[in-house]
């Protein structure tokens, strides 16, 4: 019977073994250098110590401090007659060495301010004299959570949109290199995170996201170009359908850009039924196929965006192009964007056009130069996209008709 119980409960004691044991905690002595002044506990310390014990008076302190989530940052004070001693940081868990009870005043504390990325701060206050020998920090998560960046680039403008599950706090300052972008109690997803970093355009040098305390600071480096030629305007939004609060912040052309526009409608009006038909038609079966499709429909349905007149006049162009105006869509349907009833009606679905998305990439490479190409194409397409992730579509794309054009 009792190698039957050793053997029921083998599984648990095994198990109990393979728990991984949690980080040391740190050590820090936070002892000030010299003890409090002299008091009347010298002469009653003895007398305490026949009940709770010599220890309890005349050994060193020592406090663990965790935080949930373990990691965070953590400022200790020793502060004295209201006048700071020591001053340490450290990352939970931590053990903090203090003064004994006998070397410390009735007023000496330690005041614990804890904090992490994504986290409100927190703030202990813990007499040395007291009986705490532990304390955790439940940090909260902060209020407001980016939860992503889009960018876009076309015709010598930038914009980027900043989506937050509730409505942003924010300020906005000049630097000298750039913008700097400040939300209020807000922290940044991983994804988020990755879309700033991967930010540029020939406006735009670098971006980055700073978490500062409760606040997320994102700076623009802005480029020569985008310093003397560009302009900083915002707006507000809000995307309903995935519940999502927006800033945008546009960097737009000083002079009103009138010249990139006579050259966008140039560049346009210079594309013919080459860019539509034959094995255009396979890049742009490949590139729908590869790209998600409520992305796309996000990105070029018109939302007040500085891009909507391109894409507007783009879907016109399209029926310019097509054979007798019409053009056929992914559903079926078949509009005639030529007249301005039907243009509206094809606006509501762009990305399902067969050969708009062709059109806009023989549109941006009439218009744009060679390095801002793909940056321009994925602010059309997929502003939200990783970059690695558009590229990868888009290599995709030019592989099925270079695959067609061999083929032929």
């Amino acid at each position: 019977m009792l190698a039957l119980m050793l053997w029921a409960f083998a599984p648990f004691a095994g198990a109990a073994e393979d728990v991984a044991p949690g980080p040391e905690p740190e050590t820090i002595d936070l002892s000030p250098p010299d003890p409090a002044d002299w008091s009347f506990r010298y002469v009653a310390a003895p007398v305490g110590a026949m009940f709770r014990g010599r220890k309890y008076y005349y050994d060193q302190r020592v406090i663990e401090i965790d935080t949930t989530p373990s990691g965070g940052f953590i400022d200790l004070f020793y502060v004295r007659s209201g006048f700071q001693k020591r001053y340490e940081q450290a990352e939970s868990p931590v053990r903090v060495m203090l003064p004994s009870r006998l070397d410390a005043d009735a007023r000496d504390s330690l005041t614990i301010r804890a904090f992490a990325e994504g986290y409100r701060q927190q703030t202990r206050r813990v007499k040395v004299r007291s009986n705490v020998e532990r304390v955790s920090i439940d940090l909260s998560p902060l209020p407001n959570l980016l939860e992503a960046v889009g960018h876009r680039y076309f015709a010598g403008r930038s914009s980027l949109s900043f989506m937050t599950r509730e409505a942003l706090a924010f300020r906005v300052q000049e630097t000298e290199d750039g913008i700097a972008l400040i939300l209020n109690e807000t922290a940044m997803s991983k994804r988020a995170s990755a879309s700033v970093e991967e930010v540029h355009s020939p406006l735009i040098d670098e971006s980055y996201g700073q978490q500062l305390g409760e606040d997320l600071m994102v700076r623009m480096v802005l480029s020569p170009l985008g310093r003397d030629a560009s302009e900083v305007r915002s707006r507000q939004d809000y995307d309903g359908p995935r519940e999502l609060h927006a800033f945008i912040l546009d960097f737009a052309p000083k002079d009103g850009g009138a010249d990139v526009v006579r050259r966008a409608q140039e560049a346009l009006a210079s594309l013919d039924e080459t860019a539509i038909e034959g094995c255009r038609l396979a890049f742009d079966d490949g590139l729908r196929s590869g790209l998600d499709a409520g992305e796309v429909a996000r990105a070029l349905t018109p939302r007040g965006s500085f891009v909507d007149p391109y894409v507007r006049a783009a879907m016109r162009r399209l029926g310019e192009l097509s054979v007798d105006g019409v053009v056929d869509f992914e559903d079926g349907t078949r509009y005639r964007p030529t007249v301005d009833i039907e243009l509206e009606m094809a606006l509501t679905q762009p990305g399902g056009a067969r050969g708009f998305l062709s059109l806009l990439d023989a549109f941006v490479a009439a218009l744009e130069p060679e390095p801002a190409r793909e940056d321009a194409l994925r602010g059309l397409l997929g502003p939200e996209l990783p970059p690695t992730l558009f590229r990868e579509a888009l290599e995709a794309a030019r592989s099925s008709e270079t695959a067609c054009e061999g083929t032929r």
